[in-house]
């Protein structure tokens, strides 16, 4: 049985909670089972949050990441606090806009300027998240990019369905 564990982790405002959940969406789509929890702090923005989600083949008997597969960080704090919980043989995906120390591991580093990016791009930093989620599908294939399509489709307001499906798009390209 594979379990894929994956935390997401930035500042609130950062869509990473919503990010969490069409990753997870995306996967029961592609026929897996997940689960997803999610925690930030007490403001609304700019502090600590935190999506963790476990996509697996079969049961999921205990809903916590222990140690991740996938890291995914949008600040220096997010990969400050969580470089420790990522495996070795891991991925670590990075916003190159807002991360500048990378911390020494083994696992595979991706950088995207993602927040850069949506703000060139879509002139807004809200769709960094989504960058990030196409970084993830095309990095990792642990959903494929028809079920996460849908997922967005499935999950954003219809009025952002179409920006949001771009910056998904936007994202995968960044990824050499």
């Amino acid at each position: 049985m594979k379990r894929t564990e994956i935390i997401i982790s930035g500042l609130g405002g950062q869509g990473v909670i919503l990010a969490g959940q069409i990753l997870g969406k995306a996967a029961v789509y592609d026929g897996k089972n997940a689960v997803q929890t999610q925690s930030y702090g007490a403001e609304a923005r700019g502090s600590a949050a935190k999506s963790e989600i476990i996509i697996s083949n079969g049961k999921t008997g205990f809903p916590a990441v222990r140690k991740c597969d996938i890291l995914i960080a949008m600040s220096q704090e997010a990969v400050d606090k969580h470089a420790k919980d990522l495996k070795e043989e891991g991925f670590l995906i990075i916003d190159s806009t807002s991360v500048r120390k990378i911390p020494d591991t083994k696992a595979t580093v991706v950088q995207i300027p993602a927040t850069e990016t949506a703000e060139k791009t879509f002139r807004s930093n809200m769709y960094a998240n989504m960058l990030i989620l196409g970084a993830i599908t095309r990095t990792t294939g642990i959903v494929t990019p028809k079920a996460a399509r849908k997922a967005i489709e499935d999950t954003v307001s219809q009025k952002y369905v179409s920006i949001n499906l771009q910056a998904y798009e936007k994202g995968r390209e960044l990824v050499q």
